[in-house]
């Protein structure tokens, strides 16, 4: 299998996709609003890939809740955003994180029985006055001690629904001053400020078998590239100073912040040390093109695989319809269903 995660071009699998995952065997693929129509009919689309590729592919969503939620009414339901759950921290810390722990594992059960087993979360990114609001309220919190609790509670609801968590976005999407679906965004901030908030809310976290990384360039680090292609952030600062030692992806390498095409970008990214590449859009020129710079998942990308997908564990039992009456009650006064999406 080549070390490239791969999105779909829309609810059906069309016959040239399926001969190009037969042929380029990606490591996974992930789903957006255009290949959702009902949950049969994507059940479906999600058997086919797998049939394609002749093996259990992880497959992958951004099912945060909020306004990054591609599952959502009339078939599944709302979930708040991550601010949301920081809102209810202040209240009170302990009701904070079981709210948390119980939207991720109800988010499971919606996912799992899909044959969705990686969501997009959590969020450690801490957000900062003055910042895009590109991140906004899916930040948890402005305070790394928070953001860190709040993730861990996330990942472990997810866990214990069977799914694995994808710790997003490193070294820090809190800062930024422009979306980086559009344009590129350049933090000044000095690098003892960041050790102290942003890269600091990660640590805790830095246990989780998969992560993510933001197109933001640190000039105090890399005054030049952006995370996801900076062999200096990717070696110094998220392997070491926050430790993350599992499988490291990009986030999607066809937003704008990047530069040149979606090949070069692919291959900038593996060499900075990426495991794997991330390519969202589902066009097929793109596909072959990034598919044509993945290696083969090989050596310690491999190992790493090979360990976040051994960290999954069977769903544990949980009564969906009185966890999700406990779930809106714990969130009474922050948030309420009929504002989910907004």
């Amino acid at each position: 299998m080549r070390a490239f995660i791969t999105g779909l071009a829309g609810p059906v699998l069309a016959d040239e996709e399926r001969g190009f995952l037969r042929d380029a065997q990606p490591w996974g693929f992930i789903l957006f609003k255009r290949n959702v129509t009902d949950a049969a009919a994507l059940r479906r689309l999600i058997d086919d890939a797998r049939a394609a590729v002749a093996r259990e592919a992880p497959v992958l969503i951004d099912q945060e809740g909020g306004r990054v939620q591609r599952l959502g009414p009339p078939f599944w339901p709302a979930y708040p955003p991550g601010a949301a759950y920081g809102a209810l921290f202040e209240r009170n810390r302990d009701t904070g994180l079981a709210a948390a722990r119980l939207g991720a594992r109800l988010i499971a059960a919606d996912l799992a029985p899909l044959g969705i087993d990686v969501d997009c979360l959590p969020i450690a990114d801490v957000l900062a006055g003055g910042a895009n609001p590109a991140i906004g309220n899916r930040a948890y919190s402005t305070e790394p001690g928070t953001v860190a609790a709040i993730g861990a509670a996330v990942a472990s609801g997810l866990a214990e629904g069977g799914l694995l968590p994808v710790l997003k976005h490193m070294p820090g999407h809190g800062r930024a001053n422009v979306d980086s679906h559009h344009k590129l965004p350049v933090v000044d901030t000095d690098r003892a400020t960041l050790d102290a908030t942003d890269f600091a809310a990660f640590r805790p976290l830095a246990k989780l078998p998969l992560g993510m990384t933001a197109h933001v360039v640190f000039s105090a680090i890399d005054p030049i590239a952006p995370a996801t292609i900076s062999a200096t952030i990717v070696r110094d600062v998220i392997r070491d100073s926050i430790g993350f030692k599992g499988l490291l992806m990009s986030d999607d390498i066809s937003m704008n912040a990047l530069a040149g095409s979606v090949g070069e970008r692919a291959r900038a990214a593996f060499a900075a040390g990426l495991d794997v590449v991330l390519h969202c859009n589902g066009v097929m020129p793109e596909m072959r093109a990034v598919a044509a710079e993945a290696p083969q998942l090989a050596g310690e990308a491999a190992r790493r695989a090979e360990a976040a997908l051994a960290a999954k564990t069977p769903p544990q039992p949980i009564d969906v319809a009185a966890s999700r009456t406990e779930f809106i009650s714990l969130m009474a006064g922050v948030w309420q269903p009929a504002q989910g999406l907004a």
